[in-house]
């Protein structure tokens, strides 16, 4: 086997960008700081884009310290191609942040897993700060031959074939993602950053690590390793009965990414140095930051943020007939769009009993009803409710008879509602339906561009089935 050693190359942006740099202090400090400022500003010019004014002092104030200590950064959702962009610039500076760390990591002659606290709040401050001061160490990496991995490798039961290592890590850390899951979800209720960020994360990770034991293999094949791994938990999930098919391919666009991050991060810890014994106790590291974090979040009661959906259209026909049909409305004819046909609960009916502030309206869905009090009763104008009572928000694909995973029950509630009138020039009618909901699904963001979706698609089927009966009615 050959000896591993750093890239010589007459391109250092090409062995640096390759994961095979050495980095000293200083310009350690000098890429770290100047790419940090320059996301910040790339955020900022999307937030101008997406019309989100700043000043020059959130370069200086709380906002520039608590967006790089929590990644808080909030996308804007109505743009979609911002949130495309944001995206790719979100993982081109993640793949900077980690090759820069392991170059200056070389020099120190530190453990290359120590890149791991880049990806966690607050130590990844801590680890910029204490690699800024550290001095460099002589010989950037220790070379072992054949005989000196023999004697130090762990995990010598991996295979030494490539499909055969792949199978172990892939059976491995598969298991060990489904076990993972059904702690956070069934035992401890948590929909968190650990489980739709640490855990996809952590597969393509580890799997690329123990896919690479025996000898170093290719960024195409550790890739494959950690998608393998990511399908075999998903088949998983669905053996055991803990998730459907609906809600796994909603978590795949996110969960696929993250994965692959996750190889191509343990590609460039390998292609740096082989691992051996006195290493991989940090590897313990990995393996309890993700039940603990879960605990943390469990513990910690993250506030879930109160989001606001609008839809509007326009009506032929006057506010006092359109209010009628707002009121309460016959049945739907059933639906017709996509979405609904894969499970997501749709509107059927409303009823009311009563009138005015008071009232009791049901909307029914196909999951069940929800039960809305009547708050401001102001005919033809506006109708606002409360939300009472939520039924689930769908029925899940499953190859079993029925499944109840956790996330059916108030992981995503309708808090209040209102129907708005606005009178327009030829009798014809504006109406607007707003919904207020929250969902404790964390990336916050993320999720809500799946909840905003579902219930834009549930707004629209009700306005035109009351457009159509408005319509239909009016002089």
């Amino acid at each position: 086997m050959e000896r591993l050693h750093v890239l010589r190359s007459s391109k250092p942006w090409v062995a640096f960008l390759r994961g095979r740099a050495v980095l000293g202090p200083l310009p350690f400090f000098l890429i770290g700081f100047g790419a940090a400022l320059f996301k910040f500003a790339l955020d900022r010019f999307f937030d101008l884009m997406a019309g989100q004014p700043w000043q020059i002092d959130d370069f200086l104030g709380p906002r520039f310290l608590e967006a790089y200590l929590f990644q808080n950064f909030p996308l804007n959702l109505e743009n979609k191609t911002l949130v495309f962009f944001q995206g790719i610039c979100a993982a081109a500076f993640a793949y900077i942040g980690v090759v820069t760390i392991l170059a200056r990591l070389r020099s120190a002659r530190l453990s290359p897993y120590w890149v791991l606290l880049f990806f966690v709040p607050v130590l990844k401050l801590i680890l910029f700060g204490l690699l800024c001061v550290l001095p460099n160490r002589p010989k950037a990496m220790d070379v072992e031959t054949e005989e000196e991995w023999k004697k130090l490798g762990p995990f010598l039961w991996t295979p030494q074939s490539p499909l055969g290592s792949a199978i172990v890590a892939i059976l491995t850390v598969g298991a060990a993602g489904v076990a993972l899951i059904f702690f956070g979800t069934e035992y401890l209720g948590e929909y968190g950053y650990s489980l739709f960020i640490g855990i996809p994360f952590f597969l393509g990770f580890i799997s690329t690590l123990i896919y690479n034991l025996r000898e170093p293999r290719s960024l195409r094949s550790s890739l494959l390793a950690s998608q393998s791994t990511l399908a075999l938990v998903g088949v998983g999930l669905l053996l055991v009965k803990m998730e459907g098919v609906i809600c796994l391919l909603m978590a795949a666009p996110l969960s696929i990414p993250l994965a692959s991050l996750g190889a191509v991060v343990a590609h460039a810890i390998v292609a740096t140095v082989r691992a051996s014994r006195k290493q991989y106790p940090s590897l313990s590291v990995v393996a309890l930051f993700l039940p603990g974090s879960m605990i943390l979040e469990h513990q910690a009661e993250l506030p879930a943020p109160l989001l606001k959906v609008v839809t509007a259209i326009e009506i032929n026909a006057p506010p006092s007939v359109v209010w009628r049909h707002v009121v309460t409305f016959s049945e739907l004819p059933p639906p017709t769009e996509w979405v609904f046909r894969t499970g997501v609960a749709f509107p059927i009916r409303a009823t009311i009993d009563g009138s005015g502030p008071g009232a009791i309206r049901r909307c029914e869905f196909s999951t069940g009803p929800f039960i809305e009090p009547i708050t401001v009763w102001d005919e033809p104008h506006l109708l606002q409710f409360r939300v009472t009572s939520n039924p689930e928000p769908l029925q899940e694909w499953t190859p079993y008879r029925a499944i109840h995973p956790p996330h059916l029950d108030g992981y995503l509630a309708s808090r209040q509602g209102q129907f708005q009138l606005t009178a327009l020039p030829g009798n014809r009618t504006r109406l607007e339906g707003t919904t207020w909901y929250q969902h404790h699904l964390w990336p916050v963001g993320y999720w809500q561009l799946w909840s905003d979706f579902i219930i834009h698609r549930i707004h629209g089927r009700v306005l035109h089935h009351i457009q159509h009966l408005s319509e239909a009615s009016a002089p």
